[in-house]
């Protein structure tokens, strides 16, 4: 274990609530193309830099954000978010944003990457898995509470209310959220369902029976097994709601839990103490009127004083 942690960003999960957080007529080039992202984003990633002091920075993007595989197993993952065919709705705004981001980013010599069939989830699931502790997790998706870990050094600072107001999540903050270890949180999530993801959850079963049944029992697994066992000791109605639910939930719990062995490019996260290509750097921000934004994440890299 190394002293200063590996800062693993969900970048779509940072570059959305940069999106919605900054008015779009607040961040403009002088063509009038709004940047509200890229600003948002960067000036997230310049304070999480100043504060947490990583000494190795990734951000992961979604290579496919609704991987066939999960919605061979629950048809309804995700399909709220569909635009079109299997392209996810996000506004043409942001769209737009993003490449340039991606650009800066490489600029400044920050890896981002994604990993075909997989979300970037998955890619953040594999680097808490792999990559030596300490890890801190940086999204806003609550799925990602699985990953804490106390005994190898995982933690998930949640931005849900954003970054100036992270949660520094470990187990007992996570047991004090939703009742449950962080390890069985994901199965937590596949009985209590999640409409922001297209799961529907067991009909009847919410969060305190959810937890509950994850106390008594343990995961999925155990809890579908004891279901045979006549001294496990449930109430009939409970029994057979689970009974009705067990396909979905054999199905549901590998939807839910982050791929943890994704085979990952070659990257370098060792944080840069200066920009990796100052002059494109520089071009960037005057092309997309980045400048402050820009320079605030360069002094941060610079680090104190």
């Amino acid at each position: 274990m190394t002293d200063r942690p590996l800062l693993a960003v969900d970048a779509p999960s940072l570059y959305f609530r940069a999106f919605h957080g900054i008015p779009e007529n607040a961040a403009r080039t002088d063509a009038g193309e709004p940047v509200n992202a890229i600003r948002g984003f960067l000036d997230m990633i310049a304070q999480l830099v100043r504060t947490r002091r990583p000494d190795r920075v990734v951000c992961a993007l979604d290579a496919d954000w609704r991987p066939a595989w999960r919605v061979e197993l629950v048809p309804s993952y995700k399909r709220h978010r569909v635009a079109h065919g299997d392209v996810e709705e996000v506004p043409a705004s942001l769209e737009r944003q993003v490449p340039v981001l991606l650009e800066v980013l490489e600029a400044v010599g920050i890896p981002a990457f994604g990993v075909a069939g997989y979300e970037a989830d998955d890619v953040l699931g594999t680097l808490a898995t792999t990559q030596p502790a300490p890890v801190e997790v940086v999204s806003g998706d609550r799925d990602l509470f699985q990953l804490v870990d106390d005994e190898r050094g995982v933690r998930l600072l949640y931005c849900g209310r954003g970054v100036a107001k992270l949660e520094d999540s470990d187990n007992a903050l996570v047991e004090r959220k939703y009742g449950v270890p962080a390890r069985w949180y994901a199965d937590f999530a596949a009985m209590r369902g999640d409409p922001s993801d297209g799961l529907p959850g067991v009909p009847g079963v919410g969060e305190k029976t959810a937890a509950r049944l994850i106390n008594r029992y343990g995961g999925i697994e155990e809890i579908l097994a004891a279901l045979d066992d006549p001294e496990a000791g449930f109430a009939p109605g409970l029994r057979a709601k689970l009974k009705n639910s067990e396909e979905y939930l054999i199905k549901a719990l590998p939807v839910c839990r982050v791929a943890r062995d994704v085979a990952l490019p070659p990257f370098d996260a060792a944080l840069p103490s200066a920009p990796e290509d100052p002059d494109r750097l520089l071009a960037l921000a005057q092309r997309w009127n980045l400048a402050g934004s820009a320079r605030r994440l360069v002094d941060a890299l610079a680090g104190p004083g």
